[in-house]
Formats: structure tokens, sequence, C-alpha cells
């Protein structure tokens, strides 16, 4: 039988090492690459830089001796990179140590001050140019910022994540990308291949509480309750992770926040140079959809877009099982329309890592195909069930109209024969369409037929009508007024 071999390079036996061989377990450790690749992501900046200074070996180790070190570089945990101007701009120098405020001071200069300062000072340690995964999630990140990422020779940037950032022109953004994706660029630019900025910024990493001394002894009877408070929170971190990825595994809304115009012609004019974490809807009422132009689309009423970004991941029709445009599948749908997903690639700054979604296990014990149907709201008005995440395409359901709608509630009963034409017409099979999707709850958007069925009730006290979901205090057979109402004659009676 064949067996592999596997190689492990110690950075102290490269040819022109003279790195001594230390007794620190830790230098002995980390010297070995798979160990210091594996291990260096999870560290922020001060921590290496920290490292490095202790002894010439470490700083030989981390800052001369192992490439990619610093390929993988997260700001947000900086201290000196957040943004706060609570005590006033006049402290700007006194707080950010890297903006002096006058009157010279431009607005870009003003917002992007804390970055830049660092990146003076990570650029002078010569360490900037190695960078190739750049987070800058929740940070004061501007338009101009960004374009200087693009532009800049120096910078080998290849995936920048700015998601849920700060004091961002998104119009400006837009004209930075497509002015650096125009066909007439220079050849291997933008070294800019992957952009997070549609989605949630990932969840910070939970940290272990530490213990609280008093009088020189641990208090172990206020830490149990903040170690049971840790645990709780793991759990459910993991839950939520072991959920599956966003788009190919989890069904309904994936991005939450308002897209603003001009997005959909972005990620159209960059869908061959720069990947983003959302995708352009596939319905068929937008130009780039396969099914343009072959189904029958109910008209919205308003001014019909060509593009559209997709914020809705669905599964296939209630009906049929597919889409009259077909799923977007991992592995046979072109590399364009493949989203990033979250959370950002730690070990890899390639986009192949970044679009590759982790293998899923249904609790069935079956394996999870990697295909998902994208859409914007606008494609499935009216079409989707927000409870359930059930919804229906063009080819097995169209919207009544308005005029559809109130036509059911009219009959037109002949004078001659007025009670019998009136008896026949009520009972008259309508071949009227009948919308499966209502609005029966204000606080509740649109859900289908069956989930309506199940959370509106009707009152047996008064007959009035009300949400179990909503109405806080009602039952499955009285509303919330009735069952206080109740409950309070049953405790007079005592």
């Amino acid at each position: 039988m064949a067996s592999g071999v596997v190689t492990q390079q110690y950075a102290r036996d490269l040819p022109g090492s003279d790195i001594p061989d230390a007794t620190n377990p830790l230098l002995n450790l980390l010297t070995n690459t798979l160990v210091l690749h594996q291990t260096i992501p999870y560290l922020p900046i001060s921590s290496l830089l920290n490292l490095a200074a202790t002894s010439p070996s470490f700083r030989d180790l981390l800052l001369r001796r192992t490439p990619g070190v610093f390929r993988h570089l997260d700001l947000t945990r900086v201290k000196t990179a957040q943004f706060d101007i609570d005590g006033g701009i006049d402290h700007g120098g006194e707080i950010w140590r890297n903006v002096q405020v006058d009157e010279n001071l431009t607005e870009d200069d003003f917002y992007s001050g804390p970055l830049r300062g660092i990146f003076q000072s990570i650029r002078r340690r010569d360490i900037l140019h190695h960078v190739q995964t750049l987070v800058l999630d929740g940070l004061s990140v501007t338009a101009e910022f960004c374009n200087d990422i693009l532009v800049d020779p120096s910078l080998r940037v290849r995936i920048l994540s700015i998601r849920d950032v700060k004091n961002l022109n998104e119009r400006k953004l837009m004209q930075s990308l497509r002015y650096a994706c125009r066909s007439t660029r220079p050849d291997d630019t933008p070294r800019l291949k992957g952009l997070y900025v549609f989605g949630a910024r990932d969840a910070p990493a939970l940290t272990a509480p530490s213990p609280v001394r008093q009088n020189g002894a641990v208090r172990g009877g206020t830490n149990i309750s903040i170690g049971w408070n840790h645990k709780s929170q793991h759990a459910l971190k993991e839950s939520i992770h072991s959920e599956g990825d966003d788009w190919y595994h989890k069904r309904g809304r994936t991005i939450g926040r308002h897209i603003a115009d001009g997005w959909a012609e972005t990620l159209l004019d960059c869908r061959e140079v720069i990947k983003f974490d959302a995708v352009l809807c596939t319905g068929p009422r937008h130009q780039n959809s396969p099914a343009f132009g072959k189904t029958r689309v109910t008209p919205s009423g308003g001014v019909e877009s060509p593009w559209g970004v997709a914020t809705f991941a669905l599964g296939g029709c209630a009906s049929c099982g597919s889409a009259p445009e077909g799923f977007t599948v991992y592995g046979e749908s072109p590399a364009e329309q493949l989203p990033l997903l979250a959370p950002v690639p730690l070990h890899s700054s390639t986009i192949k890592a970044a679009t590759c979604p982790t293998p899923y296990i249904r609790p069935e014990k079956r394996e999870e195909t990697h295909k998902f149907v994208p859409r914007c709201l606008e494609c499935i008005r009216e079409r989707y069930c927000f409870s359930c995440d059930q919804w229906w395409c063009e080819a097995c359901y169209q919207v009544p109209s308005r005029h559809e709608l109130n036509a059911q509630h009219v009959h037109i009963v002949d004078q001659t024969n007025g009670m019998v034409d009136h008896e026949l017409a009520a009972f008259e099979p309508s071949n009227l369409k009948k919308p499966k999707i209502k609005r029966s709850c204000w606080e509740c958007e649109h859900n289908c037929l069956e989930c309506i069925a199940n959370t509106q009730k009707l009152c047996k006290g008064c007959g009035g009508g009300y949400c179990i979901i909503h109405y806080e205090g009602s039952t499955l057979t009285l509303c919330d007024w009735c069952s206080r109402r109740r409950g309070r004659r049953s405790r007079e009676l005592y």
C-alpha cells in the first residue's frame, strides 16, 4: 500500500539561516512552519510584534525567515484604529495620535486618520506589502482610503473586508470599483480580487473570563455564573456555525442591510474581476437571467430595474422543486455567479477558498447539495413565506392583480331570475386566481395560508381575530384581553 510522506520544514534548517538552536520550547514549536501558519492568523498584529521583540531568534523567525506571517491582517481589535469622537474633535490629536486637527484637515483625513496612521507605522516596519487579506470591519473607512488600496502598486491586498464600516461614501466607492475594472485598465490590475461589503461582520471571538480576586483569593461563587454564561454563548455560536454557510445552506434573507442604488450595475461591471459577498438576482424580470423573456412576470407597478442585487437565498419552488432560471450550483455555475462566503478565510487569501462552501450534513445524515436560487425582494414579493421559507416560482404561480382580487367578491345577477341566479353564482366554483401569500397581521410579514392558519386564531370569547405570536398573553383559544379577563375572574373567586 502506498503511503504519503509528510515533510516538515523548519525555518532554522533553511539554507543561510543563522538562528541558533534555542532551548525555548515556544521557539522550537513555532519553527515548525505547519504549526506557525496555523497559529498566526489567530494572533493580532500587536502580539506578533511583541513576540518578535522578545529575542533576536523570534525576530528573525517572524520578520525575516518566515514568509506570510502578516498575510492576514485584522485591525478590528486594534485600539488605535477605533474611531471615537465622543470627546470632541479638538482631542483628535490626543486620542488618535495620528491626526493633527487643523483648518487644513480634509474630511477624508479626518475620518480615515486612525487607519492611515496605522498604515504608515506598519509600512515603516516593511510589513504592509506582505498583507494579502485585510479586515477593517466596523472601523472608520472612507471611499478615498479604499481607492488608495485599489490603485497603490506597493500593496498586494487580494481580499478586503469593510462590512459595517462607518463614514463610507458608497457612491464614490462604486465609482472607484467600476473605474478599476474598466476594460482599458492596465494588465494585472486591480490586485484586489474579493470585497466583503454587504454582509454583517463576523462575531468577535469569545474569550475566557479571568478569575476575580478578592483579598488575594479567587472568588469562585461569582465566577461560576460568568463561566456558565461563557459556555452558553460558546454553545450558541457553535450552533449558529453548525447551520452551514449563508446562501448555500441557510434559507431566507441573507443580506439585511439596505442596498443602495447602483450596486447592481457595479457588480455587473466587476463580475469578471472582483468577487463580492453578494450576487445578482437571477429572477426572470432581470436582463441577466437565463429565463428573461421566457417566463411571464407579474408587473410590479413601479419602474422595472434591469438588474438587482440578490438579498434572499431560496431553495426549490414549493410546487415544482426548481426555478425558471435554475439553481446556482457550486462547481457547475460560472465563477462570477458564486458569492464570497463568511467568515473571511484565515489560512488562505485566494478566491477559491473564499467561495468554497463547507461540507454540510443534514440531521437526516445526508450531505446537502451546494445550490441555491438568488432572488431580490421584488422578485419574490407575494411569492415567499417569511415563516416557513417556502416560495412559488413564476412558472407555477402568477400573483393575482388587484383587479382580479376585487372581482372575486362581485357577482353579476340577472334581474329576471334574481334569487336563483344569485344562488347559482354564489355556489359556482370560481376560475379566478387565489393568492397563496397574504398578510393577516400588521406585525407579521407576508406568510403562506398554512402558516397563517397556525398563527392567526379566532377568539372563542369575543369572536375577534388575533395573532398568537404578537399578542402577548393570548392562548390558542382566547385573545390576550379575554385571557387576562378570565384569569382575573378566577382569582376573584378565591
